[in-house]
């Protein structure tokens, strides 16, 4: 499966992310999407794809792609990618001009961006607390953590 982002679509969509600067918005993104994209999408390669010019002009964070669309807009580059792609391919978008774009062209399946963010809510404990894998953290960091709160603190505070 081939997962086609609209990443600025994506990132003003999101409360959490829209009113971050441009930059931050593409590095929380990014960064959400190469920790926890499987969990997020399902299996596959993921694609962000955002507006403008950037110094490379597509780079590889971890798992995810990451493409400027230069003198088009992200929007075209997407359809051409969708329509172009080998197999399975999904667009993440609100966008309802581009939704109607991909799939008018037959090759693509839409999933809302608020889908995506509402699939990434981990679920909830006994003890109330997130799993360190949720946020990226090696097996064993929770662990690693308790033992170092006894050596740090007095009386477990």
């Amino acid at each position: 499966m081939r997962y086609l982002i609209d990443g600025y679509n994506v990132t003003m969509s999101d409360p959490a992310t829209r009113a971050l600067s441009a930059e931050e918005q593409r590095e929380a993104l990014i960064g959400r999407l190469a920790v926890r994209g499987a969990a997020m999408l399902g299996a596959g390669t993921v694609t962000v794809v955002f507006d403008g010019r950037a110094a490379g002009i597509a780079t590889v964070r971890g798992s995810v792609e990451v493409r400027f669309s230069g003198d088009e807009s992200a929007d075209d580059v997407i359809v051409r990618r969708a329509t172009l792609e080998r197999g399975d391919v999904t667009v993440v978008t609100a966008d309802r001009e581009l939704s109607e774009r991909v799939r008018a062209a037959g090759r693509a399946r839409v999933l809302g961006c608020e889908t995506l963010f509402d699939a990434v809510r981990p679920a909830r404990h006994a003890r109330g607390r997130y799993p360190a894998a949720s946020a990226g953290l090696p097996k064993g960091a929770n662990t690693i953590t308790e033992e170092l709160k006894k050596l740090w603190l007095k009386d477990g505070e």
